[in-house]
């Protein structure tokens, strides 16, 4: 009897340790996201720009510079990311944008874009509003609406 208290005590020793750590890493890289996430704002600049082609590769099979490959953590290098190819102005440029706004850029249409470096944070229509993507339906609701 007096084991199994033991054992369970130290369970849950261990796990409100890991707790705590995990508490004061989350608040570590929210003031790291935050101070990143300023820094975008600060040099962010209004861009029209011709979207020629977008896909999801590779980092190393992009194109970006050296310097970008060589600064992303060696984890994520071989990790896919969206990659948009652009024409600004008369420059055609390969620029990374962020996962949410990705489904969003219209291919072959004229579009305004909030740029920061190489990063597309924002994208507007320059003639009318973009249109969303159509969600894909999961593998079930297929078959519930073919069965009604």
């Amino acid at each position: 009897m007096k084991t199994w208290t033991i054992v369970l005590l130290v369970i849950t020793a261990v796990l409100l340790i890991a707790l705590v750590v995990l508490y004061f890493f989350g608040k570590k890289a929210e003031k790291k996201q935050a101070e990143q996430q300023e820094k975008l704002d600060a040099v962010a600049q209004n861009v029209t720009m011709l979207i020629i082609d977008k896909k999801r590769m590779k980092l190393k099979e992009a194109g970006f510079p050296a310097m970008v490959v060589e600064n992303t953590p060696r984890y994520l290098r071989g990790s896919k990311v969206p990659v948009v190819k652009a024409k600004v102005g008369p420059k055609i440029m390969t620029l990374m944008c962020e996962e949410s706004i990705f489904p969003l850029i219209p291919v072959k249409k004229e579009v305004k874009a909030v740029v920061s470096g190489i990063y597309i944070t924002n994208v507007k229509g320059l003639r009318g509003a973009l249109e969303a993507p159509k969600k894909k339906k999961g593998f079930f609701a297929r078959f519930k609406k073919e069965s009604k």
